[in-house]
């Protein structure tokens, strides 16, 4: 898959993935957005999403934005 543009939406009543208009994925967590534990989470949720290791989750840009970049690691 490569990189994907993320919008991550922290202190959401639950965790949950979408597709926005642009085609652009839309995570909602539950964590906020402090010490990285909103990070964490996308990591976590994105992981159960794709259907792979959270190992293979790399937050490539955006570590304090909501607009993010992963990439799935091969």
């Amino acid at each position: 898959m490569g990189k994907q543009r993320i919008l991550v939406k922290p202190n959401a009543r639950q965790s949950s993935v979408s597709v926005g208009p642009d085609g652009q994925l839309v995570v909602a967590v539950r964590a906020p957005a402090t010490d990285g534990k909103a990070n964490q989470e996308l990591i976590a949720v994105l992981a159960d999403y794709f259907q792979v290791p959270k190992s293979r989750i790399q937050l490539v840009k955006g570590h304090t934005s909501r607009h993010k970049v992963i990439e799935l690691l091969e």
